[in-house]
């Protein structure tokens, strides 16, 4: 999408939202009822198990692109064949050199783990599933650059679809650590399927010089924030396999899977969004700084009422749902992660925004203070309270938003607190509901459902008094309400 009007830029980004945000609520009601099968019929070891190889493989493909993805979505000028060309070889030329590294180290890392036959045959399939989605990178990058979201999330709901079926089907026949690996293959061919039928490019070997040291000036330092994040994120995970037991290691990724419920739902379609979006209005601060504040708005206003809903429902439902109980020794780290997840969600924006208008410098600071605290963080609380501290760190880091809105006003003027103030005001009334109601309803899964309800409405009634007119500007600038 080359020198296109803003209003286009517009219309684009709020159908690219929409489509994403509904078709990622599909995505996540498969994922949803996928993840509770699962959670019922295998243990948390099993998962603990998947966690820790899926940590492992998530080097693989970091060390697989080297930030050349987001240089071409990134890049202002139109993206020519030779861009695409030179990027899939670079990256196919790793990937195939991963993929044999990776396989011969499949005995050293089974021994270091304890991993048994089954264990080593889901880090086998991971490997076969990382080369199928390298595949993917180029047909997902020209949907992206266009902002046309539509097609995007296509593949992603097939390919869910076939993960979920099969590795449910499998764990309720009593296959167990198997039961995923089986799943992430069928998830990488359903995936590798789609995207080329939805969005065909003809793979091609070549390479030029001139395009790479072009691609990588962005694509490196870029790449240089993901890799803090991995070190952050999945290295620390790897690690916590080897410090905590796998049954643990499952606490925490159940805890932390469910409260990032409302970032899968409305975070991800989000973020896909306003990265190229913000990347293509980089040159208008005016323009860029009332995205960002629209942008926090939508976020805080759909993020936060979740949020809320898991803080009160979650119990219930371990304590109401036969074999669930099993997960109540996650329930702690489960709140903290769930009120971290919503603070954390409100600088996603303000990055993507400082990554649009070439401020990677700035990110990369930003993730390294993100990186050595959770790393110092983590492992300091871990010795203190056990597995609980890995959600207990995650939730002090994120009071370092104040920093990240700091230095996103250096690029362009908005103002967070009047994008969230209202969203916060009105939770915090439905969270005063729920507080209230559990001294006087009655303890069952009817009495929780009503409840539920009516801290929803309330939300919605208290947001719509303060916040009607702007509720209302957005509204009359979606496609469907303007037909």
């Amino acid at each position: 999408m080359e020198d296109v009007s803003l209003e286009v830029i517009k219309q684009k980004s709020i159908k690219g939202v929409l489509a994403l945000t509904s078709r990622t609520f599909i995505l996540q009601l498969i994922a949803f009822g996928g993840t509770f099968l699962l959670t019922i019929f295998l243990s948390p070891a099993a998962f603990g198990v998947f966690y820790v190889v899926s940590a492992i493989i998530a080097f693989l493909n970091y060390f697989s692109d080297i930030g050349l993805a987001a240089a071409l979505i990134q890049k202002k000028d139109e993206v020519s064949d030779t861009d695409l060309i030179t990027t899939f070889t670079i990256q196919q030329g790793l990937v195939i050199t991963l993929v044999v590294l990776a396989f011969l180290l499949t005995s050293v890392i089974g021994g270091f783990y304890g991993l048994d036959s089954d264990g080593q045959w889901l880090y086998r399939s991971l490997i076969v599933a990382f080369f199928l989605s390298s595949l993917k990178t180029i047909p997902s990058v020209l949907l992206e650059r266009t902002l046309d979201f539509q097609k995007l999330v296509i593949p992603q709901i097939l390919e869910t679809l076939g993960f979920y079926v099969i590795a449910v089907i499998l764990a309720w026949l009593g296959y167990g650590t198997l039961s995923f690996a089986w799943g992430v293959l069928a998830r990488s061919v359903i995936g590798l399927g789609a995207i080329y039928i939805i969005s065909p490019w003809r793979p091609a070997l070549g390479f030029s010089r001139e395009s790479a040291n072009k691609l990588l000036r962005f694509g490196l330092p870029f790449q240089a924030n993901s890799l803090l994040a991995l070190v952050k994120d999945d290295l620390l995970t790897v690690v916590l396999g080897k410090v905590l037991t796998f049954t643990e290691v499952g606490y925490i990724g159940w805890a932390k899977k469910w409260a990032e419920i409302p970032l899968r739902l409305i975070m991800d379609s989000v973020v896909r969004v306003t990265f190229p979006t913000f990347s293509r209005i980089q040159h208008d601060a005016q323009v860029l700084g009332r995205a960002i504040e629209k942008t926090l708005f939508g976020l805080s206003a759909s993020i936060f009422p979740i949020t809320a809903g898991l803080l009160f429902g979650i119990a219930p439902l371990v304590h109401t749902i036969p074999k669930y109980e099993k997960w109540e020794p996650a329930l702690l780290s489960f709140y903290l992660f769930a009120v971290a997840s919503a603070v954390a969600s409100l600088s996603v924006p303000l990055t993507n925004a400082l990554n649009a208008v070439g401020k990677i410098k700035i990110t990369l600071f930003l993730m390294v203070l993100w990186t050595t605290t959770t790393w110092f963080l983590t492992l300091f609380f871990i010795d203190i309270f056990g597995y609980n501290g890995v959600a207990l760190s995650l939730l002090l880091i994120t009071s370092t938003l104040f920093l990240v809105v700091h230095l996103s006003k250096t690029i362009t003027p908005f103002s967070f607190w009047r994008s969230i103030r209202f969203p916060l005001f009105s939770v915090c009334v439905q969270l005063t509901w729920y507080l209230a109601s559990t001294q006087i309803m009655p303890k069952n899964i009817y009495a929780t459902i009503v409840v539920g309800i009516g801290g929803v409405i309330l939300y919605v009634s208290v947001l719509w008094k303060f916040e009607r007119s702007r509720i209302r500007s957005i509204v009359e600038k979606l496609p469907l309400w303007r037909r």
